[in-house]
């Protein structure tokens, strides 16, 4: 049976395979980017900072009826396209689905070989963080 990461990510990869090349790639993920929802001053904080991105990125998770809400944003367009690839992806998902749902749409998107190394660094550095989030969330229900 199908999970939600795993529903969300195979219709993510038909989207993005609608796409001829990478340049409108670039483009559909700089504009996700742009609509990310607000991120609260208050919480760019050190503690909410991602290490191992390039650009600033801050994230925070919240656990709502045992589904994880991820909120974040970064200072960068293309960074803030993959977090709103990976918010539409994880947020609002339970913990165990996130862990359950390695992120084969890294692969099937090619983002490795067309992101920078530093993006590519960046993503993962994310990804680790969600999955941290999700093993947290776990332990501590």
């Amino acid at each position: 049976m199908t999970n939600e990461v795993q529903a969300a990510q195979q219709e993510l990869i038909e989207e993005f395979g609608l796409f001829e090349d990478w340049m409108d790639r670039y483009q559909y993920l700089i504009d996700l980017g742009r609509r990310l929802p607000e991120f609260p001053e208050a919480l760019r904080t050190e503690e909410n900072r991602i290490r191992g991105c390039q650009s600033q990125v801050w994230f925070v998770a919240e656990k709502k009826e045992g589904r994880l809400e991820f909120r974040a944003i970064s200072d960068a367009a293309i960074v803030s396209g993959l977090i709103a690839l990976l918010l539409r992806l994880y947020s609002g998902r339970y913990p165990q689905d996130i862990l359950d749902t390695p992120p084969d749409f890294v692969k099937a998107l090619q983002l490795e070989s067309h992101l920078s190394p530093t993006r590519s660094n960046g993503l993962s550095s994310m990804l680790n963080a969600i999955r941290g989030f999700a093993t947290e969330a776990l332990r501590a229900a």
